[in-house]
């Protein structure tokens, strides 16, 4: 629901994936954004107006994304595709974070657009802090962004879990992702990305920067 500029972008993103994509928005202008190449299905309407949602596919869909201008619609939309036809894969973009974090809470995924811009901007100011970079709908874990001190470099990721007693899914190295394999040692410039809970994000930020303990 919403085709604005992220709406147009997310549904032709998800088409080029394979994905059969139906796009909801009150201005039929709107959809120009869309481009010659889209061939999903648009339709004009309110995004918690049931007729429209059903005229767009709702009831065979796997997802639903409420991306439009207004948090109020936003939500409601939310709500309605969630309590009334059943689909849980629901995301709601919300101007307010304090919104966002609520609904966060009741199990509706929220991209709070004031808090994500100023996450993006403080991972490129503070590149070695742990500004998450994916939270659950809970709230209470999280994954985050940090890099190691160099008095850790050449030790096997494995032994770097142990010592800090979380998990690190995955790191990026120059640039390109990767899943650390039994073998893999940290090297200088690695990335490292840490599931952690709340509560244990000053210990982990701690003992990662500063060189590990002699063994």
């Amino acid at each position: 629901m919403g085709c604005g500029r992220v709406g147009a972008t997310l549904a032709r993103g998800l088409e080029r994936r394979g994905h059969t994509v139906s796009v909801i928005d009150q201005d039929a202008d709107a959809f120009r954004r869309l481009g010659p190449e889209f061939h999903g299905k648009t339709v004009k309407g309110v995004g918690f107006d049931r007729r429209v949602l059903v005229a767009a596919g709702i009831k065979h869909a796997d997802g639903f994304a409420a991306v439009s201008s207004g948090d109020n619609s936003n939500i409601l939309a939310a709500r309605v595709v969630r309590e009334t036809y059943g689909i849980s894969n629901v995301v709601t973009r919300i101007y307010d974070q304090g919104r966002a974090e609520v609904y966060e809470r009741l199990g509706i995924p929220a991209v709070a657009t004031v808090r994500w811009a100023s996450d993006q901007v403080l991972r490129r100011l503070l590149p070695e802090g742990s500004e998450p970079q994916w939270r659950d709908p809970s709230g209470m874990v999280r994954l985050i962004q940090l890099s190691a001190h160099e008095g850790w470099v050449g030790r096997r990721i494995t032994a770097i879990e142990a010592s800090i007693r979380a998990r690190i899914p995955f790191l990026t190295r120059f640039g390109q992702g990767m899943v650390p394999a039994e073998a893999t040692m940290l090297q200088d410039g690695d990335i490292l990305y840490v599931a952690v809970s709340n509560e244990d994000v000053p210990r982990i930020e701690g003992l990662l920067a500063e060189p590990p303990l002699p063994q």
